[in-house]
């Protein structure tokens, strides 16, 4: 099973949206995931727990875990490109 870790300012809202798209693609991909949600302020000291961090706002910091951009959840534009991305990671 595969950790992803979804970020947004306040770790509620825009996190969730992202997480569910990022499961509905995994389903469909058949890859098992387990998904949480933090405050992008969080990132730094929880990330090195999962397989892959997702962020739905500007990440600046640190983190030896691979970090995806995850703000064409929100706008809708570059979606399919931001899902193949996360596919890629998770198969590696």
């Amino acid at each position: 099973m595969k950790k992803i870790l979804v970020a947004c300012g306040n770790g509620v809202a825009t996190s969730t949206v992202a997480g569910i798209k990022i499961r509905e693609a995994c389903e469909n991909a058949g890859i098992p995931v387990e998904i949480t949600q933090c405050k992008l302020m969080e990132v730094e000291s929880k990330a090195d727990n999962f397989d892959l961090v997702v962020t739905t706002g500007v990440f600046g910091g640190k983190v030896n875990t691979p970090v995806i951009s995850g703000i064409t959840f929100l706008t809708g534009v570059g979606v399919d490109k931001t899902i193949q991305e996360i596919m890629d990671k998770l198969n590696n």
